[in-house]
């Protein structure tokens, strides 16, 4: 990376390559948007930072670096790191110490995804209806010793943090929905005997509507919850079990779900609540989560949509206590969640009246002992350990004699993977490095034991941008002061499906750092951007009834109940919008792009597409994000650019040395086109209103493109036949109508160069400072062109440290005329003229015009008047025949 003067700096990072999945095209889709403000940046005379780094090694981390390079993306690869090697994760071990040093890292017991066939822990997005999504083995939950990092420390600031950055609101709500903050009271339940006579056992519940506690007509306990075995009935005590194994098949996500039938079991106990002191019985169900506030939650069904599909399912009672301010209540055909005035909330036992006045419930759950104003988070502490060897081993040891946890000295960082002859699962739940696990305290010397997790292997990946700015320091994590000049990350890029953990979870490493002076600033990144997704070829899916017959499309309420069979290309024919089987055209079709994956077949390799259309082709379509069908016209533009700059190729295919711009002032119109493509193209006629610069500034690349589309369009503008007819007037102006046909043939052969082989002419003329002004504005998106344009254009030097174009408000500004014109007296039309038109200039748009040339055609001119911005008037011979016709 070569470093300017100047101290302007643009640090721009994006999320590393997920290098296990193979390579499509849809890949380098970020990768590409980020490379084109990297390079924009550096004509801007920005110092960039613009780097690469992987969190595997191996094979397909390889893949992706030569990728890369193959396609031009700019990376300063003396910044590149990989997570996995030592002088890397030393430093993510450190930050881990760190970690363990405040309090915030510590050991919990857990429930995790076991699978008994494996002999491991998977991960939530590893099972699959309660079968491991590999071997489709059982899984079930299980409760394990776990490292744990106290993330719900850092919530409210990772929440009040997130109104002061420039991210997509989108992005911003979904980190908020997953913090989850929300206000209530814990409240204890007395758990009380067959007898109503109250035992020592308390339930304690959270509730974000204490002001509804007079509704609650049942529990609900987590199947999960540690007192629920102590709490059941001899007559339910089997129901619960089986009820209870068959939860902890399911993830999280499955037991969550909104759309899903709510299930339970009555335990057979009851507990006593607290404000009435009426029984309420208690209930276990899926759709609470141990994990969540306390695990377990009060049911008030006249006021909850959850809690009243579950009564009416289980013939609950149902107690209302809000009444809606249009005065309704005791509707049982649909739960009241809205606020209204309290009723049936006072209890003379107890003293409390809550009717007309909800924050009373607090002040007396806290008065009274039994209970307190409480602020809770759906976000769960993060489950910072794996069952496996391929990791960052943990860096704690255990005492033999105590059993006490101590941290590794810093000094012995990094900590390294011992050889292990046999490092597959035990098959008991303890991970594979617990077969080498013997080692001793380095500073007492006492026998010990290592830890034999490992660290989450996307862990690395929560600073890796800091390491950028600083990747050879074996000293620190960062230098100070290249932390402070690079730092924050100007714009951070990847895709929406890591915006909420893997953003989550850096943001908060980002603000330990900053809490013990490493980093200068509470958030590592100003900006994020999602990029979209490339789409694969149209796929087309016929409908299939019970016996197997094809049906319309339109026929099926719910398509994702219906059977389906894809239909190749060649069957399918377009119907209006719609398409149809070309066999029966009464059997509409479903027609998707889908997003590229191995499973649809429909993975298009970019190395394919690079051999065949180039790099330069590749990366302005994935700057289109559409199915990839659109290719070839990107590819068309390319040729269409080539050969404006460089001439047409030769009846053996080659192109000639150089260019063909010429050393000449630009024409009025050049400069517009031009300045327009930099800055502002205003094309009316076709409603376009974007221009390049801030195209790249607002990474809408598409549009972009399209203004250096309408520069290319507008230079070759004029299609043939309207030169026909310009070429017909001068041939006779110039040797009157008995030469005409010998001089067409010589204006024909001088101007032969310039039409191309669409019948459509190039300016005349090419400057060089309108080319070479071009050839910058493309080298973003096509590097590999615009460095043989700018090399033939006579330079030695890379395009890519020279200054970005700038547009000239003096070319931005509308100055036309309406220009009437006359033939022989009388106005045929008018055109649109430059104010400064001269009158060669008026002539020459005069004859391209279709309604005059009807009138010039072959026609000898006798006489023009020009007057600027006024009129042009022009004379020609008329044959006697015409004449009288014409009187």
């Amino acid at each position: 990376m070569r470093i300017c003067n100047r101290g302007l700096k643009f640090a721009l990072v994006l999320y590393y390559p997920c290098s296990g999945a193979g390579l499509h095209v849809g890949h380098p889709l970020g990768y590409t948007a980020t490379d084109i403000l990297a390079r924009f940046k550096r004509m801007q005379g920005f110092n960039v930072l613009h780097p690469m780094g992987w969190d595997a090694f191996g094979l397909p981390a390889e893949q992706y670096a030569i990728e890369f390079k193959s396609i031009g993306f700019s990376y300063d690869w003396d910044r590149e790191i990989s997570t996995t090697e030592h002088d890397y994760y030393k430093w993510t071990r450190w930050i881990f110490l760190q970690l363990l040093k405040r309090g915030l890292a510590y050991q919990a017991e857990v429930p995790v995804n076991w699978c008994p066939a494996l002999g491991t822990v998977l991960a939530n997005e590893e099972v699959i209806d309660g079968v491991s999504e590999r071997g489709g083995h059982p899984v079930i939950r299980k409760p394990m010793r776990q490292w744990m990092l106290k993330i719900t420390a850092y919530a409210d600031r990772l929440l009040e943090d997130l109104d002061d950055l420039d991210w997509p609101e989108s992005i911003k709500e979904m980190q908020r929905n997953w913090i989850g903050r929300s206000e209530g009271a814990e409240m204890d339940f007395v758990v009380i005997n067959g007898n109503s006579q109250e035992e020592e056992k308390r339930i304690t519940v959270y509730t974000t509507r204490p002001d509804t506690i007079f509704g609650a007509t049942y529990l609900v306990l987590a199947p999960e919850h540690p007192l629920l075995s102590s709490l059941l009935s001899q007559a339910q005590s089997k129901h619960v079990e089986e009820y209870r194994e068959l939860s902890f098949k399911k993830s999280d996500l499955e037991r969550t779900e909104l759309q899903k039938e709510k299930s339970g079991v009555f335990t057979g106990c009851y507990a006593k609540n607290p404000v009435n002191g009426q029984a309420t019985p208690i209930w276990v169900a899926d759709y609470v989560l141990g994990s969540y506030g306390t695990g377990a939650i009060i049911a008030v069904p006249a006021h909850d949509t959850r809690d009243f599909e579950f009564a009416m399912k289980y013939s609950i009672p149902i107690t209302w206590v809000v009444r809606p301010d249009d005065g309704s209540c005791g509707n049982f055909e649909r739960p009241y969640s809205g606020e209204g005035s309290m009723i049936n909330s006072s209890c003379s036992e107890s003293g409390l009246d809550i009717n007309g006045a909800a924050s009373r419930v607090i002040q007396w759950l806290e008065k009274s002992v039994k209970g307190k104003k409480k602020v809770n988070y759906k976000l769960r502490d993060w489950l910072f350990a794996r069952q496996r060897y391929w990791g960052e081993p943990i860096s704690v040891i255990f005492l033999d004699d105590t059993g006490e946890g101590i941290p590794v000295p810093e000094t012995e960082l990094p900590l390294t993977l011992p050889e292990l002859d046999d490092f597959t699962p035990t098959g008991t739940g303890e991970p594979p490095l617990s077969k080498a696990v013997i080692t001793k305290d380095p500073l007492s010397g006492k026998p010990a034991r290592r830890e034999a997790n490992t660290i989450p292997q996307w862990a690395g990946s929560c600073w890796y941008y800091l390491r950028f700015m600083d990747p050879k320091n074996s000293s620190a994590l960062v230098d100070t002061a290249k932390e402070q000049y690079w730092g924050p990350v100007d714009v951070y890029v990847g895709g929406a499906e890591r915006a909420v953990l893997h953003l989550l979870y850096a943001r908060f490493w980002h603000k330990v750092l900053y809490d013990i002076g490493v980093v200068s600033t509470k958030e590592p990144f100003k900006s994020v951007i999602n990029q979209g997704i490339i789409l694969g070829e149209v796929q087309y899916t016929a409908c299939k009834d019970d016996e197997g017959n094809l049906i319309s499309a339109d026929s099926v309420d719910e398509l994702a109940e219906c059977k389906q069979e894809r239909i190749p290309e060649e069957k399918v024919m377009k119907s209006g919008d719609l398409f149809v089987l070309k066999d029966n055209p009464n059997i509409r079709l479903i027609a998707r792009a889908h997003k590229m994956s191995k499973s649809r077949g429909n993975v298009v390799n970019p190395d394919d597409v690079v051999l065949e259309y180039g790099a330069d082709s590749l990366r302005l379509y994935e700057m289109f994000m559409g199915p990839l069908s659109g290719i070839e016209g990107i590819h068309r533009f390319l040729a269409r650019s080539w050969r404006l700059v460089v001439g047409s190729a030769s009846s053996t295919g080659s192109y000639p040395d150089g260019t063909v711009a010429v050393d000449e002032e630009p024409s009025i119109e050049q400069l517009r086109s031009l300045h327009r493509c930099i800055e502002k193209v205003v094309l009316l006629v076709i409603g376009y209103g974007w221009h390049v610069t801030e195209e790249i500034e607002g990474t809408r690349f598409n549009t972009g493109i399209s203004a250096m589309m309408e520069f290319i369009n507008a230079a070759y503008k004029t299609s043939l036949g309207k030169w026909a007819v310009w070429c017909t007037g001068l041939c006779y102006a110039a040797g009157g109508p008995g030469k005409g046909g010998a001089t067409l043939v010589h204006f024909t052969v001088i101007f032969l160069p310039y039409i191309n082989a669409r019948g459509y002419f190039r300016w005349d003329k090419l400057p060089r400072s309108i080319i070479e002004a071009f050839v910058l504005l493309l080298s973003p998106y096509a590097p590999h062109m615009a460095e043989e344009l700018w090399s033939r254009l006579g330079h030695s030097n890379s395009l890519a440290y020279e200054p970005f174009p700038k547009a000239d408000a003096a070319y931005l500004k509308e100055s036309t005329a309406i220009l009437p014109v006359q033939i022989n007296g009388k106005t045929r039309c008018t055109i649109q003229v430059e104010e400064t038109c001269t009158e060669e200039e008026a002539v020459r748009l005069a004859s391209l015009d279709t309604k005059l040339s009807m009138f010039l055609d072959g026609k000898f001119i006798r006489k023009r008047i020009y007057v600027q911005g006024n009129i042009l008037s022009i004379v020609i011979d008329v044959p006697k025949k015409a004449k009288v016709a014409q009187q």
